[in-house]
């Protein structure tokens, strides 16, 4: 079986004229290692295929599955287990705490389940130092550029190892120089650590340098 498997996937959402339906019968399978681009217009259901592929969503029917784990088959508690010990979530906006440092924003993820040890901070500092950040520690967000906040949120997203990360947009807020940095360094990063990357973005530019190119066609994956 694939590591990832979304399987007839629909969404609906209710309107006061009925059912929209966003999402449209998706079927996809990834292994690690393989990476992703999705494209598609505004309010195609990027972002809602995403928001389903990482459990902060469920879809209307259909379902998806990691490493064999049937997220429909999970209550909220377990989700949210699963979710922060196998996904790592980039959005376009880094959403880094503003009073708190470089490394404390990667380790947050842990401090939140209380495996913050010597052993973690070093991987901290080790996933700061692989998005070039070694000299940024200490540095609270206001002091760095916004392609050194979005690689922090980068590296954040890797502190707990993750088995499938989900990047929405994520070189959307960034020049053109900084977003084919970003961009090519979570297709690195992500081979380095045998990872499953699926990325939405706008960019016909970063979709290309991707293994697999989907557009989003009312509701429907075509090939690119």
């Amino acid at each position: 079986m694939p590591d990832f498997v979304a399987n007839a996937v629909t969404k609906e959402f209710d309107t006061p004229t009925g059912p929209l339906r966003i999402l449209d019968g998706i079927s996809i399978e990834l292994d690690r290692g393989q990476n992703m681009a999705v494209i598609g217009d505004s309010g195609s259901g990027k972002s809602t295929f995403l928001h389903i592929a990482g459990t902060l969503d469920s879809p209307t029917s259909g379902s998806v599955s990691l490493m064999g784990s049937d997220f429909t088959e999970l209550n909220e508690n377990q989700l949210a287990q699963f979710r922060n010990e196998n996904i790592g979530f980039i959005f376009q906006e880094h959403h880094l705490l503003p009073q708190l440092t470089a490394l404390e924003n990667v380790l947050l993820p842990m401090v939140a389940t209380g495996e913050t040890d010597s052993n973690s901070i070093q991987r901290g500092k080790d996933l700061l130092d692989s998005v070039g950040l070694s000299d940024r520690l200490d540095h609270r967000p206001a002091a760095l550029s916004g392609g050194e906040r979005q690689r922090v949120a980068v590296a954040r997203a890797l502190i707990q190892e993750p088995i499938l990360l989900l990047a929405d947009e994520p070189t959307g807020s960034l020049d053109q120089a900084n977003a084919e940095k970003t961009g090519q360094l979570l297709l690195d990063l992500q081979s380095q650590h045998n990872m499953i990357l699926i990325c939405v973005t706008h960019s016909s530019k970063l979709a290309s340098v991707f293994q697999n190119q989907m557009r989003l066609v009312d509701g429907r994956f075509a090939t690119v």
